[in-house]
């Protein structure tokens, strides 16, 4: 690992320079509003505590007491049911996110502050993470490079495990459900005096399940995966803590692609993290943290018929980020966070023209204030220098207004980009059934000449020459101008605008036509996209026993090159293959592929103290969308197929014994609603029966 000693000065520099203000202890928030709505302290929205509903960003929280009520057992489970994101599988059968309806590439996911890699495709499979040992899951949505970097142009997900509690505790989870799917938990909590430890173990293991007749491939395919985590805290003085946590996940699974090819996947994730808090006076703290993690990826394909290795595949990426980061607290009005850092990535995979290696020193700051009572200001701004491409300056500036004690008025609007990925740089691939070719866009220069000297080209459509310059990074101004409205103690309305305009967006081009009569196709910035609509969401709590809450997106996402086509009368359809082309005109532009215009969510909650039960039911909803050009233009309208609109409804009971038994029934997807042709994380109906003990 090469690391340019320079940005050690400079890191080191800003370091002392900014200790040298020490004074006193000090432990401050900028919200001291109390209702019952502004009880949740979130971190990810600002890298200092605060209370959510007192941000001038939208933002949600999902509690730990809302995971156990709903037994939910992976990430993407409990993310569908929010309002304005929605769980899309990629063509691999992992399963991401979607915010705002930009793609999942475009969220950033954390654990505990730390980022996730991992993102095979570009989609970072959500099903990787149990939450078994959660404490609440942040989501910050808009723009959030100005404090994240690259891939938070969307927003931000921080997932935040439990840290040790005093005394011993512990308990054991058992879950059953179809499929023959089996989920095994356990958590171990010790904590005294300056030492503290929680261990969580995690099993889950599937049958998997076919939605189709075939009966040699399942749409999932048998699989069993481990997940180990540790977490450590210790006080080396009344201001001086140190934390350190660890993480292994491992997966394997059966691989089977037509009735002679069989092989296997094996997936194994480990990840560090060390922290040093150190509370100078009352007015700065100071934080140090050293994070690494590795992600692995291995899978085979073997002929049936000849026993011969038909192909394989291998993905090793490597992350070390360094980061010192300081608070400084000029008076319980305003906030001062100042950090900087380095984020050293490698990346070793199949059909890779070289193992690449990208450095990214950053520095971030940020001024949190209020001038008075009622207005809330947040001003920051980060810059990213890289190796392989433009730096980049995010800025980013949100208020609050309190009109008065029901009604607040905030938005913000930033900067958010999306660097380049490990793929889009160096792939090099030539599928062998077909032949078509995908070239990383730094590999083009390299990789042409060699087929042409192969005589594999027949004519170049983009010139080399055209690869000389970088890549450019994708990069968004995301707007957001929302409000929240307290009817009363008991009933809260939030209401957001949002629009995200993407430039240099990232796409598959051809760039050459093949003897064989297949393409080559590379990367290139075309077109500029953007997304826009409102979200809506009511939470009405009127009484200790009984909750409900909604929630509703309308979306329009376009590509803005598409909208100049239709417009224009540039775009023709066919009804079927046989009959005539006719024009198109804007109307018929339905927008993205994969977003739906209209999700809703309901949620009902109802507690008895007496009996000790608690149930739930949950109902999403998502309207029709478009998958594929069925018509050959290029675009989605109105005259291709879509998938049809859907609800799922899923319910639990949760019964507590005693002290220490709790017993659970649910049903997911209780319509049993199934799309065999479109939808393959979707299984229909679940039903399963849960045993938790603690100690």
């Amino acid at each position: 690992m090469i690391l340019n000693k320079n940005y050690f000065c400079i890191y080191f520099l800003i370091f002392f320079v900014n200790i040298s203000f020490s004074q006193e202890k000090v432990n401050i928030t900028l919200d001291t509003v109390s209702t019952n709505f502004l009880d949740q302290i979130l971190v990810t929205a600002t890298r200092t505590p605060r209370k959510s509903s007192a941000l001038p960003f939208p933002v949600q929280i999902i509690t730990e007491s809302e995971i156990k009520s709903t037994n939910s057992l992976r990430l993407n489970d409990i993310l569908n049911e929010q309002t304005g994101l929605i769980t899309v599988s990629d063509f691999g059968g992992g399963e991401g996110i979607q915010m705002q309806g930009l793609d999942s590439q475009y969220t950033l996911i954390l654990i505990d502050g730390a980022p996730v890699i991992g993102r095979l495709s570009g989609t970072l499979d959500l099903k990787r993470f149990s939450l078994g040992n959660i404490k609440q899951i942040d989501i910050v949505k808009g723009a959030s490079s100005s404090l994240y970097g690259s891939a938070a142009l969307a927003g931000v997900i921080n997932i935040i495990t439990n840290t040790p509690k005093d005394g011993f505790s512990g308990d054991l989870n058992y879950r059953a459900a179809t499929h023959k799917t089996n989920d095994i938990g356990a958590s171990l909590n010790y904590k005294k005096n300056k030492f503290g430890i929680s261990t969580y173990i995690n099993s889950l293991s599937s049958g998997g399940y076919n939605l189709t007749e075939s009966e040699v491939l399942n749409t999932v395919e048998p699989f069993t995966n481990y997940t180990f985590s540790s977490k450590l805290t210790y006080d080396l003085s009344v201001n001086t803590d140190l934390y350190f946590s660890a993480k292994y996940y491992s997966q394997k699974q059966d691989y089977v692609a037509s009735e002679i090819l069989e092989g296997k996947s094996n997936i194994r994730e480990w990840n560090t993290h060390l922290q040093l808090k150190h509370i100078y006076n009352n007015k700065l703290k100071i934080h140090f943290e050293f994070y690494a993690t590795r992600y692995k990826a291995n899978e085979f394909l073997d002929d049936n018929t000849n026993g011969i290795r038909f192909s394989e595949g291998f993905y090793d990426q490597l992350l070390l980020k360094p980061e010192i980061r300081t608070t400084y607290t000029f008076s319980s009005n305003s906030v001062f966070i100042s950090g900087m850092g380095l984020k050293h990535e490698t990346l070793d995979r199949s059909y890779f023209t070289l193992n690449p290696i990208f450095n990214s020193p950053y520095i971030f700051v940020q001024h949190d204030v209020k001038p008075n009572d009622n207005l809330n200001i947040i001003i920051g701004a980060r810059f990213d220098s890289h190796s392989k491409y433009k730096s980049q300056l995010s800025p980013k500036i949100a208020f609050r207004h309190k009109l008065n004690n029901q009604l607040s008025v905030k938005g913000s609007l930033g900067y958010g980009f999306k660097a380049p990925d490990f793929r889009q740089l160096y792939f090099d691939f030539t599928n062998a059934t077909i032949g078509y070719t995908v070239l990383g866009y730094n590999a083009v220069s390299t990789a042409i000449p060699i087929l042409q000297e192969q005589g594999q080209i027949a004519n170049i459509i983009v010139p080399v020459s055209e690869f000389e310059k970088n890549l450019n990074p994708e990069s968004s101004i995301g707007i957001n101008l929302g409000s929240d409205y307290y009817f009363n103690s008991k009933l809260k309305f939030e209401f957001n605008l949002f629009k995200n305009s993407i430039k240099n967006l990232i796409d598959t081009r051809v760039i050459a036509n093949k003897t064989n009569g297949q393409n080559v196709f590379s990367y290139f910035n075309i077109n500029e996209v953007y997304t826009q609509g409102l979200e809506f969401s009511m939470n009405w709590k009127p009484s200790n026993n009984f909750k409900l809450s909604t929630g509703y997106q309308l979306l329009y996402a376009f590509d803005k090159e598409a909208v100049n086509s239709f417009e224009n009368g540039e775009v023709f359809a066919r009804e079927n293959p046989s009959s005539p082309s006719f024009e198109l005109n804007k109307s018929d532009y339905f927008g993205l592929f994969n977003r739906s215009r209209h999700t809703a969510n309901l949620k009902l909650y109802y507690k008895s103290i007496n009996s000790n039960i608690d149930s739930n039911i949950r109902l999403t909803y998502r309207s029709k969308y478009g998958l594929l050009d069925g018509n050959g233009n290029g675009y989605l309208d109105s005259f291709d197929t879509f998938v049809n609109s859907y609800i799922i409804i899923d319910s639990a009971i949760n019964k507590k014994l005693n002290k220490n038994y709790n017993i659970a029934i649910g049903v997911d997807n209780l319509l049993n609603f199934t799309d065999t042709q479109n939808i393959s994380n979707i299984s229909g109906r679940i039903i399963y029966t849960k045993l938790n003990i603690q100690f």
